[in-house]
Parts: C-alpha cells; structure tokens; sequence
C-alpha cells in the first residue's frame, strides 16, 4: 500500500504547464447506469496516450474523455468555446505538458483541476534548438520550437505520467487506493517490457546514423541514444524540390539508411528515397491521436515489431 503522504497528485493538480474521441454519448452509455456515470470521475485529457493511461488505471470508476478531431494534431488543436466548457467541467483535466498544449495558457480552466502529467521530470525535457515555422494538416502553421513535447514516446517518461495520473486518482478516489495501485503496476510492467524491445532494437541499431520524416521522435532519441536527425516530410504530401535538396545536404554528412516515419509515406516519395537515396521507410506512429483500431499499447508494439524486422532484415 502507498501511502497518500507520497503521492505528488495535490503538488500536480496546482502545476499549469492532444484521433477521434469516444464515440458520443448515446452510444457510449446506452447500457451503463446512471447512477454509475453520476459516481465516475469525469477526466477529460489533451491527446490519446494520456485517455489510454487514465482508462487503464481508473477502469470503470472513471469516464475519460478527448474531444480533438482524429484529423488534426492535438498539439496543435484549438477547443471550440463548447470544448472549453467540457473541459471546465470536467473533475480532473490531464495535461501533457512540456508546452504541449499551448490553448491551456489563453484558457481559464480550474486549476485546483489541472494534473500536468510531465511535472516530475521537466530536468529531462529536451530542447530544441533551432524553431522551424511550416504547415501540414488542418491545423495550418505552426512551428516546432523551444521544448519537445512527445514525451510519452520514453517509455519510462510514459510511466511516469501514467504514475501522475494513479496520484491524482488516488487523491480523488482515496477508498480505490489499492486498486488504482494495481492498475498502474499492471500498465507500468506493460511500458517496462515495451521499453525493454526498444532496447533490444536501439542496440542493434548502435551508433548508426537515422532520419526522421519529422521532429517528433527527440524523446525516444535521447532515451535510446540514437544519431537521429530530423527533416519536415508529411506522410501524405509529395516533397519539393527544396525539401530533397535539404534532404541530401543532410545526408552526405549523417549518411542514414532508414527513416522513421509518422505515417505510410506516398508511393513515390518513399520508391525515391530508396532507390535513388538507398534510405528506407519504417513507420513509427506516434499516436498522439486515437488509433482506427487497436490502443497505445499494441501501437507501440507494432513500432517496435516494425524496428526489429527492418534491423533483423540488415
């Protein structure tokens, strides 16, 4: 048993620093009473891997909820006026944190209901130096700039917001201490032997050089010590000019062959870079975003699967 003394939730929910939501309402809680809906913490949370955490560790003694559209970058969504009202609303609001969620700071929300899920480890925040101003996606400008905000994609940075938000719960929730605690510990082995198959992948890989499609992958960088830089090509968008020329500077100094990928890159863009470059294309989704089918977890272990079978192939 924890004692409640230790838990950091009440230092968190002082500390203000995002795929498709649940299905409505109606459809969710056709067969669920109402008397149980009324008991249940309503969380609502910035991006997915944060539902996932809190749906594992609070089960049925919560109701979570993530309004971003799955066509639009969580970190870069701004909530609707009806939005915001959920939010304030809500019994406890999970941040990223990291300056992931930039709207939170033009916002009032209560803070005495804010949990910033990344408060514990901000002396392992990785900054980034230069900004980078561009557009993709309906989310339009934007720029990468001061902090990276992935953090869930260090499997041991995940636990730990995972561990933030058992603290929370558990200051709310002080009669399911126990089963809060279990919860996590089945969630946190899961995140351990995630990280332990990254590692296994990050030691074959050693200190060769490695791409990514774009600056999101700084955490998963600096937790397995990989040579990678990064470079701004969408999934879903055919390169300039410009962008293969940038690509090729690159490269003749980090002679890399294989770049991670957000997303499935276009036929074309991925036959060029391996015939022409001789770089490979291997899709690591960060899952910001609720996935079409299946949670974090087995999409992270797809990644996983993904790196190993490219590193075996070499």
């Amino acid at each position: 048993m924890i004692g409640r003394a230790k838990f950091t939730g009440l230092a968190l929910v002082l500390s203000l620093a995002g795929c498709a939501g649940p299905a409505p309402d109606s459809e969710v809680e056709a067969d669920v009473p109402e008397a149980v809906i009324e008991a249940q913490l309503l969380v609502y949370t910035t991006n997915y891997p944060l539902a996932y955490f809190a749906e594992r560790i609070g089960g049925d003694r919560v109701r979570v909820e993530f309004p971003a559209p799955s066509d639009t970058d969580p970190a870069y969504w701004s909530p609707t006026p009806d939005d915001v009202a959920a939010y304030q609303a809500a019994d406890i609001i999970l941040l990223n944190g990291a300056g992931y969620e930039g709207w939170v700071a033009k916002t009032s929300l209560p803070e005495s209901r804010l949990v910033d899920t990344a408060a514990g480890f901000e002396d392992r925040f990785v900054v980034v130096e230069e900004a980078v101003v561009h557009t993709h996606g309906p989310e339009g400008e934007h720029e990468h700039e001061n902090v990276a905000f992935t953090t869930w994609l260090d499997p041991l940075l995940a636990t730990e917001q995972a561990r933030a938000i058992r603290d929370a719960f558990a200051v709310r929730l002080p009669e399911a201490e126990a089963e809060l605690q279990s919860a996590f510990a089945s969630l946190e082995s899961d995140l351990a032997e995630l990280d332990g198959r990254l590692e296994a992948w990050a030691e074959q890989v050693g200190a060769e050089p490695l791409l990514a499609s774009h600056p999101v992958y700084q955490y998963l960088a600096a937790r397995y010590d990989l040579d990678l830089r990064s470079v701004h090509f969408e999934p879903d968008e055919a390169p300039g000019a410009g962008a293969w020329r940038d690509l090729a500077a690159l490269v003749s100094g980090h002679p890399a062959r294989v770049m991670l990928w957000e997303g499935t890159p276009m036929p074309g863009t991925e036959a060029r870079l391996r015939e022409d470059m001789g770089i490979a294309s291997v899709v690591f989704d960060p899952c910001a975003s609720r996935p079409e089918a299946g949670d974090y977890l087995s999409v992270m272990r797809a990644n996983a699967d993904r790196l190993s079978a490219h590193a075996n192939r070499g």
